[in-house]
């Protein structure tokens, strides 16, 4: 059967696909360190999963909802959101919605198709999570991406942002804390982009901040509009309880917006999933967001800890010249191109080797990670430090040993 033009170009997610790959290497009985996984290995709260286990007994969480989720839900995100931001409540309850989707990926695709018309420029800034080129290609729009570098902790230059501007440009994702790289733009940058984002006022920003909650340095987070409140007016802000609840299969995201974006997301949504999960949404309908802060500590600990350990297995293995401070979610992104090993592929064609690189990690060392060519960062790779402290440092060890592999 002839394919659709718009779907024979989608690549596979790489994310999902390495994973898949590291898992049934393991179930074949090998050894496998799975530093691919973008997610928690634990359980989410177990005053979460009661709520759950309570709405069991209702007839409502089994039965459609509204097409933009439950109301009583999005009331209270939309001033749980005001209250941790420290932004008016007038401002946003009398301008701005929620919609809940289907995961933060669904929020953040609607909420493209909702701005965004064929021929519309995107600005992305790399690295970026690989999902974003092919949902903006989808809708008909054009990514266009700002680089960074390691020097640089991966951060873009808010003066290569607007060389990039174009009459086209319609829309930028900012992405932080940042989805490969393990970094949060400074306070500094975010002023910065505020100042940049009053000289453009139809811009429209499209805010991802699923990873908001999980930093284990500070400063924690924080976000132009929170320094120039006028900002918010031009902004799509996306949330999710996959990274901060541990619940990546419950499914279940959320776009705080002006309410004519939420309206139009709301009739995207209608027409094609409606709406997300009932039962899920009725426990969070019914929990105390403020125990989400409690039950992360110990997993900020954890990355800390396997922060330290990736900054002095890099010393130790003189390669102190390709690390970085990682600051939050829970990624580091390796540049292979500054390590000995990368001189092998001197004579190889080809401007980007990351697949080769990350097929060798697997089938060599046994050591899944994600290729950094779909997160726009060609010769890199995005590792998980969210493994258990010992097989952690295990993996790295095997990661160095590579790296200073020259034949």
């Amino acid at each position: 059967m002839h394919l659709s033009s718009r779907v024979i170009g989608i690549p596979d997610s790489i994310t999902m696909k390495l994973n898949e790959r590291a898992i049934a290497l393991a179930e074949e009985g090998k050894v496998i360190y799975n530093l691919s996984g973008g997610q928690l290995p634990i359980k989410p709260l177990p005053e979460f999963v009661e709520k759950i286990h309570h709405q069991l007994n209702f007839l409502k969480s089994y039965q459609y909802c509204p097409s933009a989720g439950f109301p009583g839900l999005r009331k209270k995100l939309l001033k749980h959101f005001y209250e941790t931001r420290e932004l008016a409540a007038e401002l946003l309850e009398t301008s701005f919605d929620c919609i809940l989707s289907n995961g933060s990926k669904h929020s953040i695709y609607e909420a493209l198709g909702a701005v965004i018309d064929p021929g519309d420029e995107v600005i992305l800034l790399a690295p970026f999570w690989v999902s974003y080129p092919e949902m903006i290609k989808f809708w008909g729009g054009i990514p266009a991406v700002v680089k960074s570098n390691v020097f640089d902790a991966f951060v873009p230059a808010i003066d290569d942002i607007r060389k990039i501007m174009s009459p086209r440009t319609k829309c930028i994702i900012i992405n932080s804390p940042n989805n490969p790289s393990g970094v949060h733009y400074s306070e500094a940058w975010m002023k910065e982009f505020a100042a940049f984002l009053k000289d453009y006022p139809n811009l429209v920003v499209i805010s991802d901040e699923v990873y908001s909650e999980i930093s284990y340095f500070d400063p924690k987070p924080s976000y132009f509009y929170q320094y120039d409140h006028s900002l918010i007016n031009q902004t799509i802000i996306i949330r999710a309880i996959s990274k901060t609840l541990a619940s990546t299969g419950l499914r279940l995201g959320w776009t705080i917006a002006p309410k004519t974006v939420v309206d139009a997301m709301s009739r995207i949504q209608g027409q094609t999933t409606s709406g997300p999960n009932s039962l899920i949404q009725r426990a969070l309908m019914d929990f105390d967001l403020s125990h989400i802060d409690s039950f992360l500590v110990p997993v900020r600990n954890h990355i800390r800890s396997n922060a330290a350990t990736l900054r002095e297995k890099f010393r130790e293995g003189n390669l102190g010249h390709c690390w970085y401070q990682s600051t939050s979610a829970f990624y580091f992104l390796i540049d292979f191109s500054r390590t000995p090993m990368f001189g092998r592929f001197d004579n190889v064609e080809g401007d980007d080797h990351s697949y080769k690189i990350a097929d060798e990690l697997l089938h060599q060392e046994g050591i899944a990670v994600v290729p950094g060519h779909d997160f726009g960062m060609p010769n890199t790779a995005r590792i998980s430090l969210v493994i258990e402290e010992i097989p952690f440092q295990e993996a790295i060890t095997k990661i160095i040993r590579y790296l200073h592999k020259v034949s």
